[in-house]
């Protein structure tokens, strides 16, 4: 071996001590803020938490350790949807001995300071967030604390350092666009969701692009904007058909929406799908028995929820991530909701 410097040892974990030696705190102050105490000042909290951050700290946990759990959580807990999700999730937290947790918001699509502190102090092996999304602060520390997160159905991008898992949004948008457009309708209006959530513009530029494939130039007055959930659908398609020329057929941001579209139809005195055509997305079990069965895109929601699931395994087990935007297949589940237009 050639004469010169000795190889420096490996440098070694760094521990509680020596992190409030460097913040200048007590050992069980350092403790409170790596298990997410609500009880430390900001500027101490902050402090400690530099001083983590800085020296690489990571708390030890084992992946199926008695406790070890992944946190799911939703905005609000309402619709088949959310049972496809649990589901999933626990299906592969079981099979790797992990527990899962469930929360909700409570509608909002951000979880408040002591949301946060309560899911940090039961230190879980990883965050799975539906549609909801964190704050920068809050990706902070779930990244201090090497907590693995992972957003399904992401309603904003929550940036490169966490993936997120969804369907085929817009290729979904454009089938059932496509569809309704082999059948041989022209007048299709398309009824939204929330034009600030990821999925519904992606769902949305699919449709236009299907219509402009056609030939067929966009109406603004076609499209309508509105919440994921059977009133909007209800709502903007009695605006639809009341209009000189209404559509012949409605593509819905939702089955939810869809199903609110077949009853203003009904209300209108027209039948679905003789006098109008209806397509939904997701495929919920309410699609398949509702009256008529709704035409509509399958999501592959259990498959996301249990891709989202393995991503937090994989990565609470120090495997690097690969990959950070999973995107999964969806396909036009044809059923009695869409037909020809009269005439046509």
């Amino acid at each position: 071996m050639p004469a010169g410097r000795p190889p420096e040892p490996p440098r070694q974990r760094p521990t509680l001590s020596r992190i409030a030696q460097i913040a200048g705190v007590s050992v069980p102050t350092v403790s409170k803020v790596v298990n997410g105490r609500a009880d430390v000042g900001p500027d101490t909290r902050s402090r400690v938490e530099r001083a983590l951050r800085e020296h690489g700290y990571r708390p030890a946990r084992k992946l199926g350790a008695p406790g070890a759990h992944i946190e799911l959580v939703f905005h609000a807990l309402e619709s088949a949807y959310d049972t496809e999700v649990i589901n999933g999730a626990e299906q592969v937290a079981s099979e790797n001995g992990l527990a899962l947790v469930i929360s909700q918001l409570n509608y909002r699509f951000t979880p408040g300071s002591v949301e946060m502190e309560r899911v940090l102090s039961r230190r879980p092996a990883g965050v799975i967030s539906v549609f909801s999304g964190l704050g920068a602060e809050q990706r902070r520390q779930l990244r201090d604390r090497d907590i693995a997160y992972v957003v399904v159905d992401p309603t904003e991008d929550p940036g490169p350092d966490f993936p997120t898992v969804a369907a085929r949004n817009w290729h979904g948008g454009a089938l059932a666009t496509q569809h309704l457009l082999d059948l041989g309708h022209r007048r299709i209006a398309a009824v939204t969701g929330p034009l600030w959530a990821l999925p519904a513009r992606a769902r949305l530029d699919g449709y236009t692009a299907a219509l402009r494939r056609a030939g067929l130039a966009l109406d603004p007055a076609l499209v309508r904007e509105d919440d994921f959930v059977p009133r909007g659908g209800r709502e903007q398609a009695q605006a639809l058909l009341q209009l000189p020329d209404r559509p012949t057929a409605v593509v819905a941001g939702n089955d939810g929406q869809a199903l609110g579209v077949c009853q203003a139809a009904q209300e209108a005195g027209l039948r679905v799908p003789q006098d109008l055509s209806v397509v939904g997305f997701d495929d919920l079990s309410i699609a398949a028995s509702s009256v008529p069965p709704l035409t509509t895109v399958h999501q592959p929601i259990r498959e996301m929820a249990a891709a989202a699931a393995g991503i937090v395994v994989r990565q609470a087990a120090g495997v690097p991530l690969t990959e950070s935007r999973v995107e999964l297949p969806v396909e036009l589940v044809v059923r009695a909701s869409t037909q020809p237009p009269r005439g046509g």
